[in-house]
């Protein structure tokens, strides 16, 4: 069982943005930016060009409206897309709100927020989801 099963599952505590029956996105606790969300199938997959042509197509969908309330509550000029999925073999995607390319460097290092910060993170994302 991968470390986001374990999140989906509610053994691990996360700062869950939004659910449905197929997906999970939460904050990322070593974030790149403020409001990196991690969105997530539910199944687990390791790559993601494996995963089901009808998870794919709905995969976007369901992160499109949190892309866009982390644009809302971020200073950034968009969001972007990153999938990597090197440290988990659990397919997922990064929702980061960025300025420049360098910003999707992943070789950089992770920021170290306070439970309080990524607390307010989820609020601010949330705020905006939800409205």
């Amino acid at each position: 069982m991968s470390v986001f099963s374990k999140i989906i599952a509610g053994e691990i505590p996360c700062y869950k943005i939004a659910e449905n029956d197929q997906f999970f996105a939460f904050l990322d606790i070593f974030p790149l930016a403020e409001g990196h969300v991690l969105v997530v199938p539910k199944i687990e997959v390791d790559k993601l060009f494996d995963a089901p042509d009808t998870l794919l197509q709905q995969w976007l969908l369901f992160a499109q409206p949190i892309a866009r309330a982390i644009e809302a509550s971020f200073p950034c000029n968009r969001v972007g897309l990153a999938v990597i999925g090197l440290e988990v073999p659990h397919a997922h995607l990064h929702l980061v709100p960025i300025s420049t390319a360098d910003d999707l460097n992943f070789t950089r290092p992770k920021l170290k927020l306070t439970q309080e910060q990524l607390a307010a993170a989820q609020q601010a994302i949330l705020s905006k989801l939800n409205a």
